[in-house]
């Protein structure tokens, strides 16, 4: 049984089934191609500096992002619009620290 088999339909059905498992994933939003704008800056910040026997003012009203330590990096998520998370950064791109949870160490 020594058939030859014509291959390009096997191709374009392969090729045909990744393009649409792709579009069907983007389209119900478990895929997302990330864009340069997509990194725009949430909210500013200014971190006030707090010296001993100086009173500091704030607002009576809490800012609508709450923040969490995870994984000893610092993550905003931001109550107004859901799903909207971010990390909160220096002026150098450089992730902001925080000492609430220990960072996971590996396992030797």
């Amino acid at each position: 049984m020594n058939e030859e088999r014509n291959a390009i339909p096997l191709i374009l059905t392969g090729i045909g089934s990744i393009l649409g498992t792709v579009a069907c994933l983007w389209y119900y939003g478990y895929l997302h191609f990330a864009k340069p704008e997509d990194a725009l800056l949430l909210s500013e910040f200014t971190m006030l500096k707090t010296v001993p026997g100086e009173d500091y003012k704030t607002a009576l009203s809490p800012a609508p992002q709450v923040a969490q330590c995870i994984d000893g990096v610092l993550v905003l998520f931001d109550t107004e619009q859901k799903g909207l998370t971010g990390v909160l950064v220096d002026g150098k791109k450089q992730a902001v620290r925080c000492m609430g949870q220990e960072t996971p160490q590996q396992v030797q």
